[in-house]
Protein backbone atom coordinates (compact mmCIF):
# COMPACT_ATOMS: atom_id res chain seq x y z
CA UNK A 1 0.00 0.00 0.00
CA UNK A 2 3.11 2.58 0.72
CA UNK A 3 4.12 2.38 -2.31
CA UNK A 4 0.62 3.38 -3.90
CA UNK A 5 0.38 6.34 -2.04
CA UNK A 6 3.42 7.99 -2.47
CA UNK A 7 3.16 8.56 -5.93
CA UNK A 8 -0.63 10.05 -5.03
CA UNK A 9 0.28 13.48 -4.57
CA UNK A 10 2.79 14.31 -7.09
CA UNK A 11 -0.22 13.73 -9.47
CA UNK A 12 -1.78 16.28 -7.76
CA UNK A 13 1.30 18.41 -7.87
CA UNK A 14 2.03 17.96 -11.47
CA UNK A 15 -1.52 17.07 -13.33
CA UNK A 16 -4.45 18.97 -11.41
CA UNK A 17 -6.80 19.31 -14.28
CA UNK A 18 -9.31 22.97 -14.76
CA UNK A 19 -12.44 22.95 -12.56
CA UNK A 20 -15.72 21.90 -13.23
CA UNK A 21 -18.58 24.28 -13.61
CA UNK A 22 -20.20 23.46 -9.95
CA UNK A 23 -18.52 22.61 -6.77
CA UNK A 24 -19.96 19.48 -5.23
CA UNK A 25 -19.60 18.39 -1.89
CA UNK A 26 -16.99 16.15 -1.59
CA UNK A 27 -16.87 15.04 1.59
CA UNK A 28 -14.36 13.24 3.38
CA UNK A 29 -14.23 10.02 0.66
CA UNK A 30 -10.83 8.66 1.55
CA UNK A 31 -10.53 8.93 4.80
CA UNK A 32 -10.42 4.96 5.47
CA UNK A 33 -8.04 4.39 2.58
CA UNK A 34 -4.95 6.70 3.91
CA UNK A 35 -5.16 8.22 7.72
CA UNK A 36 -3.51 11.51 8.68
CA UNK A 37 -0.20 9.16 9.78
CA UNK A 38 0.05 7.28 6.94
CA UNK A 39 -0.35 10.63 4.89
CA UNK A 40 2.30 12.46 7.26
CA UNK A 41 5.17 8.90 7.11
CA UNK A 42 4.69 9.35 3.56
CA UNK A 43 5.60 12.91 2.82
CA UNK A 44 8.22 12.52 5.60
CA UNK A 45 9.61 10.05 2.90
CA UNK A 46 9.19 12.48 -0.20
CA UNK A 47 10.66 15.42 1.77
CA UNK A 48 13.52 13.38 2.87
CA UNK A 49 14.51 12.53 -0.70
CA UNK A 50 13.96 16.19 -1.55
CA UNK A 51 16.12 18.04 1.24
CA UNK A 52 19.03 15.51 1.42
CA UNK A 53 19.13 13.85 -2.00
CA UNK A 54 18.03 17.29 -4.60
CA UNK A 55 20.39 19.60 -5.62
CA UNK A 56 16.88 22.01 -5.82
CA UNK A 57 16.16 22.53 -2.30
CA UNK A 58 16.83 25.86 -1.33
CA UNK A 59 19.12 25.26 1.92
CA UNK A 60 18.39 29.52 3.05
CA UNK A 61 17.55 29.20 6.76
CA UNK A 62 16.58 32.74 6.59
CA UNK A 63 13.94 31.99 3.39
CA UNK A 64 12.75 29.40 4.95
CA UNK A 65 11.49 30.69 8.21
CA UNK A 66 9.99 32.89 6.48
CA UNK A 67 8.04 31.12 4.53
CA UNK A 68 7.07 28.73 7.25
CA UNK A 69 6.07 32.05 9.31
CA UNK A 70 3.68 33.10 6.19
CA UNK A 71 2.75 29.22 5.81
CA UNK A 72 1.79 28.53 9.48
CA UNK A 73 -0.06 32.37 9.54
CA UNK A 74 -2.89 31.34 7.20
CA UNK A 75 -2.71 27.28 8.47
CA UNK A 76 -3.85 28.64 12.53
CA UNK A 77 -7.05 30.36 10.42
CA UNK A 78 -7.39 27.22 7.86
CA UNK A 79 -10.58 24.57 8.66
CA UNK A 80 -8.00 22.34 10.36
CA UNK A 81 -5.40 24.37 12.20
CA UNK A 82 -4.51 21.23 14.31
CA UNK A 83 -2.84 19.70 10.74
CA UNK A 84 0.99 19.99 11.19
CA UNK A 85 2.40 21.58 8.37
CA UNK A 86 5.80 22.18 7.21
CA UNK A 87 7.13 24.41 4.18
CA UNK A 88 9.95 24.71 2.00
CA UNK A 89 11.61 26.42 -1.29
CA UNK A 90 12.79 25.14 -4.38
CA UNK A 91 15.58 26.91 -6.37
CA UNK A 92 13.82 26.86 -9.21
CA UNK A 93 12.35 29.59 -11.50
CA UNK A 94 9.76 28.67 -12.96
CA UNK A 95 6.27 29.48 -11.40
CA UNK A 96 5.08 26.00 -9.21
CA UNK A 97 3.97 25.81 -5.98
CA UNK A 98 2.80 22.16 -4.89
CA UNK A 99 1.45 20.24 -1.82
CA UNK A 100 2.65 16.70 -0.81
CA UNK A 101 1.10 13.93 1.93
CA UNK A 102 1.22 14.99 4.96
CA UNK A 103 1.11 19.31 5.19
CA UNK A 104 4.44 19.34 2.89
CA UNK A 105 4.12 21.90 0.63
CA UNK A 106 7.23 23.27 -1.34
CA UNK A 107 7.25 26.63 -3.49
CA UNK A 108 9.32 27.97 -6.14
CA UNK A 109 11.54 30.73 -5.78
CA UNK A 110 10.22 32.00 -9.50
CA UNK A 111 6.79 31.79 -7.83
CA UNK A 112 7.95 34.17 -4.76
CA UNK A 113 9.70 36.59 -7.41
CA UNK A 114 6.54 36.80 -9.46
CA UNK A 115 3.99 37.83 -6.69
CA UNK A 116 3.50 41.26 -6.62
CA UNK A 117 2.44 41.41 -3.03
CA UNK A 118 2.30 39.16 -0.05
CA UNK A 119 -1.12 38.63 -0.38
CA UNK A 120 -0.42 36.97 -3.82
CA UNK A 121 2.01 34.65 -2.27
CA UNK A 122 -0.28 33.76 0.42
CA UNK A 123 -3.38 33.66 -2.15
CA UNK A 124 -1.01 30.01 -3.76
CA UNK A 125 0.16 29.32 -0.14
CA UNK A 126 -3.66 29.06 1.08
CA UNK A 127 -5.01 27.48 -1.83
CA UNK A 128 -1.82 24.21 -1.51
CA UNK A 129 -3.06 23.90 2.19
CA UNK A 130 -6.38 23.78 1.47
CA UNK A 131 -5.40 20.75 -1.06
CA UNK A 132 -4.46 19.38 2.57
CA UNK A 133 -6.78 20.28 4.95
CA UNK A 134 -9.75 18.33 2.23
CA UNK A 135 -7.78 15.31 2.09
CA UNK A 136 -7.61 15.83 -1.30
CA UNK A 137 -4.94 12.88 -1.37
CA UNK A 138 -6.56 10.54 0.75
CA UNK A 139 -9.60 10.89 -1.64
CA UNK A 140 -7.58 10.27 -4.63
CA UNK A 141 -6.65 7.22 -2.89
CA UNK A 142 -10.13 6.16 -2.55
CA UNK A 143 -10.85 6.60 -6.29
CA UNK A 144 -7.71 5.15 -7.67
CA UNK A 145 -7.97 2.21 -10.15
CA UNK A 146 -4.78 -0.14 -10.77
CA UNK A 147 -4.16 1.97 -14.43
CA UNK A 148 -4.56 4.94 -12.34
CA UNK A 149 -1.87 3.41 -10.03
CA UNK A 150 0.39 3.59 -12.75
CA UNK A 151 0.15 6.38 -14.28
CA UNK A 152 0.39 7.34 -10.67
CA UNK A 153 3.71 5.97 -9.95
CA UNK A 154 5.08 7.31 -13.66
CA UNK A 155 4.40 10.62 -12.64
CA UNK A 156 6.63 10.06 -9.06
CA UNK A 157 8.99 9.12 -11.73
CA UNK A 158 8.83 12.35 -13.48
CA UNK A 159 8.81 14.52 -10.74
CA UNK A 160 12.27 13.34 -9.42
CA UNK A 161 13.74 13.40 -12.64
CA UNK A 162 12.40 16.81 -13.02
CA UNK A 163 14.96 18.63 -10.58
CA UNK A 164 18.47 17.20 -12.77
CA UNK A 165 16.75 17.00 -16.00
CA UNK A 166 13.48 18.56 -17.16
CA UNK A 167 13.20 17.35 -21.11
CA UNK A 168 13.55 12.97 -19.10
CA UNK A 169 10.62 14.48 -16.53
CA UNK A 170 8.36 15.64 -20.00
CA UNK A 171 8.60 12.36 -21.43
CA UNK A 172 7.77 10.75 -18.41
CA UNK A 173 4.79 12.59 -17.99
CA UNK A 174 3.90 12.24 -21.48
CA UNK A 175 4.54 8.37 -21.12
CA UNK A 176 2.64 7.84 -18.22
CA UNK A 177 -0.51 10.19 -18.72
CA UNK A 178 -1.29 8.98 -22.24
CA UNK A 179 -4.19 6.71 -21.55
CA UNK A 180 -5.15 7.37 -17.82
CA UNK A 181 -5.72 10.75 -17.00
CA UNK A 182 -8.48 11.18 -18.88
CA UNK A 183 -10.61 9.36 -16.60
CA UNK A 184 -9.42 11.77 -13.51
CA UNK A 185 -10.40 14.70 -15.18
CA UNK A 186 -13.63 15.16 -13.54
CA UNK A 187 -13.02 14.52 -9.90
CA UNK A 188 -9.54 16.66 -10.21
CA UNK A 189 -12.08 19.53 -11.52
CA UNK A 190 -14.07 19.56 -8.16
CA UNK A 191 -10.24 19.41 -5.76
CA UNK A 192 -9.39 22.56 -8.17
CA UNK A 193 -12.71 24.58 -7.41
CA UNK A 194 -12.51 23.35 -3.40
CA UNK A 195 -8.92 24.65 -3.25
CA UNK A 196 -9.79 27.75 -4.27
CA UNK A 197 -12.85 28.34 -2.80
CA UNK A 198 -11.46 27.03 0.72
CA UNK A 199 -7.88 28.99 0.03
CA UNK A 200 -10.08 32.25 -0.17
CA UNK A 201 -11.60 31.96 2.78
CA UNK A 202 -8.25 31.23 4.74
CA UNK A 203 -7.09 34.13 2.99
CA UNK A 204 -9.93 36.46 4.46
CA UNK A 205 -9.68 34.51 8.01
CA UNK A 206 -5.81 35.92 8.11
CA UNK A 207 -6.13 39.03 7.27
CA UNK A 208 -4.88 39.46 3.98
CA UNK A 209 -6.33 41.00 0.67
CA UNK A 210 -8.40 38.50 -0.91
CA UNK A 211 -8.06 39.86 -4.39
CA UNK A 212 -4.24 38.82 -4.24
CA UNK A 213 -5.76 35.52 -5.28
CA UNK A 214 -8.10 36.42 -8.37
CA UNK A 215 -5.47 39.13 -8.92
CA UNK A 216 -2.16 36.86 -9.06
CA UNK A 217 -4.07 33.89 -11.03
CA UNK A 218 -5.51 36.33 -13.49
CA UNK A 219 -1.90 37.67 -14.21
CA UNK A 220 -0.50 33.90 -14.85
CA UNK A 221 -3.48 33.39 -17.48
CA UNK A 222 -2.24 36.60 -19.02
CA UNK A 223 1.22 35.60 -19.43
CA UNK A 224 0.36 32.28 -20.07
CA UNK A 225 -0.85 33.59 -24.16
CA UNK A 226 2.62 34.25 -24.54
CA UNK A 227 4.01 31.03 -23.50
CA UNK A 228 2.08 28.96 -25.92
CA UNK A 229 2.96 25.40 -25.43
CA UNK A 230 5.68 26.20 -22.67
CA UNK A 231 2.80 27.87 -20.33
CA UNK A 232 4.80 28.67 -16.67
CA UNK A 233 4.61 25.32 -14.32
CA UNK A 234 2.40 26.87 -12.51
CA UNK A 235 -0.51 27.17 -15.28
CA UNK A 236 0.38 23.13 -16.22
CA UNK A 237 -0.05 21.67 -12.67
CA UNK A 238 -3.13 23.51 -12.28
CA UNK A 239 -4.94 24.68 -15.49
CA UNK A 240 -6.59 27.83 -15.16
CA UNK A 241 -9.73 28.73 -16.84
CA UNK A 242 -11.65 32.45 -17.53
CA UNK A 243 -14.90 30.71 -15.41
CA UNK A 244 -12.66 30.02 -12.27
CA UNK A 245 -10.87 33.49 -12.21
CA UNK A 246 -14.61 35.26 -12.56
CA UNK A 247 -15.82 32.57 -9.46
CA UNK A 248 -12.72 33.23 -7.55
CA UNK A 249 -13.22 37.28 -8.05
CA UNK A 250 -17.07 36.74 -7.62
CA UNK A 251 -16.16 35.26 -4.14
CA UNK A 252 -13.25 37.72 -3.22
CA UNK A 253 -16.08 40.76 -3.79
CA UNK A 254 -18.34 39.44 -1.05
CA UNK A 255 -15.64 39.67 1.07
CA UNK A 256 -14.38 42.40 3.42
CA UNK A 257 -11.94 45.50 1.36
CA UNK A 258 -8.23 45.65 2.78
CA UNK A 259 -5.56 47.45 1.46
CA UNK A 260 -2.53 45.24 3.43
CA UNK A 261 1.22 46.50 3.46
CA UNK A 262 3.44 44.23 2.33
CA UNK A 263 5.74 42.85 5.23
CA UNK A 264 9.45 43.82 5.28
CA UNK A 265 10.57 40.07 5.49
CA UNK A 266 8.71 40.09 2.36
CA UNK A 267 10.68 42.33 0.50
CA UNK A 268 13.68 41.23 1.97
CA UNK A 269 13.12 37.68 1.16
CA UNK A 270 12.82 38.80 -2.42
CA UNK A 271 15.75 40.74 -2.60
CA UNK A 272 17.72 37.93 -1.36
CA UNK A 273 16.51 35.50 -3.83
CA UNK A 274 16.97 37.83 -7.12
CA UNK A 275 20.55 38.27 -5.50
CA UNK A 276 21.56 35.38 -5.44
CA UNK A 277 20.06 34.56 -8.83
CA UNK A 278 22.06 34.12 -11.96
CA UNK A 279 25.61 35.12 -12.16
CA UNK A 280 27.42 37.54 -9.61
CA UNK A 281 27.86 39.86 -12.61
CA UNK A 282 24.34 39.72 -13.69
CA UNK A 283 22.92 39.66 -9.99
CA UNK A 284 25.02 43.37 -9.04
CA UNK A 285 24.13 44.64 -12.51
CA UNK A 286 20.28 43.60 -11.87
CA UNK A 287 20.78 44.80 -8.24
CA UNK A 288 22.34 48.05 -9.05
CA UNK A 289 19.39 48.83 -11.80
CA UNK A 290 16.57 48.41 -8.98
CA UNK A 291 17.96 50.53 -6.36
CA UNK A 292 18.52 53.31 -9.01
CA UNK A 293 14.93 52.83 -9.86
CA UNK A 294 13.55 52.63 -6.08
CA UNK A 295 16.38 54.53 -3.89
CA UNK A 296 14.63 54.92 -0.97
CA UNK A 297 13.46 51.09 -0.68
CA UNK A 298 16.41 49.60 2.14
CA UNK A 299 14.91 46.01 1.04
CA UNK A 300 16.09 47.01 -2.56
CA UNK A 301 19.61 48.26 -1.05
CA UNK A 302 20.08 45.44 1.12
CA UNK A 303 19.62 43.09 -2.17
CA UNK A 304 22.20 45.11 -3.91
CA UNK A 305 24.82 44.79 -0.38
CA UNK A 306 24.38 40.95 -0.86
CA UNK A 307 25.38 41.37 -4.67
CA UNK A 308 28.42 43.06 -3.64
CA UNK A 309 29.40 40.40 -1.09
CA UNK A 310 28.62 37.84 -3.66
CA UNK A 311 30.92 39.84 -6.58
CA UNK A 312 33.20 40.08 -3.25
CA UNK A 313 33.22 43.82 -3.34
CA UNK A 314 33.59 43.77 0.76
CA UNK A 315 33.91 48.02 0.65
CA UNK A 316 31.01 48.59 -1.38
CA UNK A 317 29.04 46.00 0.25
CA UNK A 318 30.01 47.42 3.21
CA UNK A 319 28.67 50.78 2.50
CA UNK A 320 25.57 49.91 1.36
CA UNK A 321 24.47 47.81 4.20
CA UNK A 322 25.22 50.48 6.52
CA UNK A 323 22.66 52.85 4.61
CA UNK A 324 20.64 50.40 4.61
CA UNK A 325 20.76 49.95 8.14
CA UNK A 326 19.80 53.44 8.78
CA UNK A 327 16.84 53.67 6.36
CA UNK A 328 16.02 50.51 8.05
CA UNK A 329 13.65 49.25 11.07
CA UNK A 330 15.56 46.62 13.14
CA UNK A 331 15.83 43.29 11.41
CA UNK A 332 17.64 39.62 11.32
CA UNK A 333 18.37 40.11 7.56
CA UNK A 334 20.21 42.96 7.93
CA UNK A 335 22.21 41.52 11.02
CA UNK A 336 22.94 38.75 9.17
CA UNK A 337 24.27 40.02 6.37
CA UNK A 338 26.64 42.26 8.29
CA UNK A 339 27.97 39.21 10.37
CA UNK A 340 28.43 37.43 7.21
CA UNK A 341 30.38 40.14 6.37
CA UNK A 342 32.60 40.26 8.85
CA UNK A 343 33.03 36.24 8.12
CA UNK A 344 34.12 37.52 4.68
CA UNK A 345 36.48 39.61 6.25
CA UNK A 346 38.26 36.59 8.72
CA UNK A 347 36.25 38.48 11.50
CA UNK A 348 34.40 35.39 13.23
CA UNK A 349 34.88 37.18 16.63
CA UNK A 350 32.98 40.13 15.00
CA UNK A 351 30.25 38.14 13.76
CA UNK A 352 29.48 36.69 17.42
CA UNK A 353 29.40 40.16 18.46
CA UNK A 354 26.95 41.19 15.95
CA UNK A 355 24.98 37.70 15.89
CA UNK A 356 24.46 37.70 19.83
CA UNK A 357 23.03 41.25 20.09
CA UNK A 358 20.70 40.59 17.13
CA UNK A 359 19.50 37.19 19.13
CA UNK A 360 18.68 39.29 22.11
CA UNK A 361 16.57 41.52 20.08
CA UNK A 362 15.08 38.35 17.75
CA UNK A 363 14.99 35.44 20.42
CA UNK A 364 12.20 33.90 18.24
CA UNK A 365 14.42 33.90 15.03
CA UNK A 366 15.80 29.93 14.39
CA UNK A 367 17.95 31.42 11.50
CA UNK A 368 19.68 33.70 13.81
CA UNK A 369 20.35 31.10 16.07
CA UNK A 370 21.89 29.02 13.25
CA UNK A 371 24.06 31.74 12.04
CA UNK A 372 25.37 32.59 15.75
CA UNK A 373 26.62 28.93 16.66
CA UNK A 374 28.12 28.42 13.07
CA UNK A 375 29.99 31.80 13.83
CA UNK A 376 30.73 30.76 17.39
CA UNK A 377 32.31 27.39 15.41
CA UNK A 378 34.37 29.51 13.29
CA UNK A 379 35.63 31.53 16.01
CA UNK A 380 36.94 28.61 17.97
CA UNK A 381 34.23 29.23 20.58
CA UNK A 382 32.87 25.46 20.49
CA UNK A 383 31.95 25.28 23.92
CA UNK A 384 29.75 28.06 23.66
CA UNK A 385 28.02 26.66 19.72
CA UNK A 386 27.36 23.18 21.54
CA UNK A 387 25.59 24.83 24.38
CA UNK A 388 23.51 27.27 22.31
CA UNK A 389 22.78 24.24 19.75
CA UNK A 390 21.76 21.49 23.05
CA UNK A 391 19.93 24.23 23.88
CA UNK A 392 18.01 24.29 20.82
CA UNK A 393 17.47 21.36 20.28
CA UNK A 394 15.44 20.78 23.52
CA UNK A 395 13.05 22.59 22.16
CA UNK A 396 13.17 21.01 19.11
CA UNK A 397 15.09 17.51 18.53
CA UNK A 398 13.70 16.79 14.84
CA UNK A 399 15.36 20.13 14.07
CA UNK A 400 18.66 18.74 11.46
CA UNK A 401 20.59 22.05 11.28
CA UNK A 402 20.60 22.20 14.94
CA UNK A 403 22.39 18.27 15.25
CA UNK A 404 24.84 18.91 12.78
CA UNK A 405 26.17 21.98 14.14
CA UNK A 406 26.31 20.50 17.31
CA UNK A 407 28.17 17.49 16.04
CA UNK A 408 30.55 20.16 14.54
CA UNK A 409 30.90 21.91 17.56
CA UNK A 410 31.65 18.41 19.58
CA UNK A 411 34.53 18.15 17.22
CA UNK A 412 36.32 20.98 17.27
CA UNK A 413 36.15 20.18 21.25
CA UNK A 414 37.32 16.49 20.60
CA UNK A 415 34.35 14.83 22.07
CA UNK A 416 34.60 12.25 19.40
CA UNK A 417 31.60 10.12 21.09
CA UNK A 418 29.54 13.22 21.49
CA UNK A 419 30.30 14.34 17.81
CA UNK A 420 29.27 10.53 16.65
CA UNK A 421 25.89 10.80 18.55
CA UNK A 422 25.17 14.25 17.33
CA UNK A 423 26.03 12.91 13.38
CA UNK A 424 23.92 9.97 14.21
CA UNK A 425 20.84 11.73 14.52
CA UNK A 426 21.69 14.30 11.96
CA UNK A 427 21.25 10.63 9.59
CA UNK A 428 17.88 9.73 11.55
CA UNK A 429 16.18 12.66 10.44
CA UNK A 430 17.53 12.25 6.82
CA UNK A 431 16.10 8.97 6.41
CA UNK A 432 19.24 7.00 6.38
CA UNK A 433 19.11 4.44 9.48
CA UNK A 434 22.45 2.46 8.15
CA UNK A 435 24.47 5.35 8.33
CA UNK A 436 23.20 6.87 11.88
CA UNK A 437 23.58 3.39 13.53
CA UNK A 438 27.31 2.94 12.25
CA UNK A 439 27.69 6.49 13.35
CA UNK A 440 26.30 5.18 17.10
CA UNK A 441 29.09 2.04 16.45
CA UNK A 442 31.03 4.73 15.86
CA UNK A 443 30.51 6.52 19.53
CA UNK A 444 30.92 3.71 21.46
CA UNK A 445 34.65 2.73 19.91
CA UNK A 446 35.60 6.44 20.32
CA UNK A 447 36.75 6.29 23.87
CA UNK A 448 36.08 9.44 25.95
CA UNK A 449 32.19 9.06 26.80
CA UNK A 450 31.02 8.29 30.28
CA UNK A 451 29.25 6.08 31.55
CA UNK A 452 25.73 7.94 31.18
CA UNK A 453 26.55 8.73 27.69
CA UNK A 454 27.36 5.12 26.52
CA UNK A 455 24.04 4.08 28.29
CA UNK A 456 22.17 6.32 25.70
CA UNK A 457 24.59 5.59 23.12
CA UNK A 458 22.89 1.57 23.65
CA UNK A 459 19.43 2.57 24.06
CA UNK A 460 19.81 4.39 20.89
CA UNK A 461 21.65 1.78 19.07
CA UNK A 462 18.78 -0.67 20.22
CA UNK A 463 15.82 1.27 18.67
CA UNK A 464 17.60 2.13 15.83
CA UNK A 465 18.49 -1.50 14.97
CA UNK A 466 15.11 -2.23 15.86
CA UNK A 467 13.32 0.33 13.60
CA UNK A 468 16.12 -0.89 10.37
CA UNK A 469 14.53 -4.25 10.71
CA UNK A 470 10.84 -3.50 10.66
CA UNK A 471 11.62 -1.40 7.87
CA UNK A 472 12.78 -3.83 5.92
CA UNK A 473 10.36 -6.14 6.30
CA UNK A 474 7.97 -3.74 5.79
CA UNK A 475 9.77 -2.94 2.26
CA UNK A 476 9.53 -6.82 1.47
CA UNK A 477 6.19 -6.83 2.21
CA UNK A 478 5.12 -4.35 -0.16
Amino acid sequence: MMRRPLALLLSLALAFPAPAATLPDLGDVGASDLSPAAERRIGEEIIAQIRWRDAAYLDDPEVEEYVNRLGRKLAAVSNNPGQAFDFFVVKDSTLNAFALPGGYIGVHTGLILAAESESELASVLGHEIAHVTQRHIAQMVGHQSQAGMVMLASLLVAVLAARSNSQVSEAALAAGQAGALQSQLGYSRDFEREADRVGLQTLDAAGFDVRGMPGFFERLQRASRLYENNAPAYLRTHPLTSERISDMENRASALRYRQVPDSDDFRFVRAKLRAQAGSPTDALRDMESRVAQTPSDFTVRYGLARAQLRANRLDDAEATLAQARKEAPPSPFIETLAAELRTARKDPAGAVTLLSAARKSFPASTSLRYALIDAQIQAHRPADAAAGAREGIQARGDDVRLWQLLSRANSELGKRTAQHRAQAEVYVLQGTLPAAIEQLELARKAGDGDFYELSAVDARLRDLKIRLTEERRDRDQR
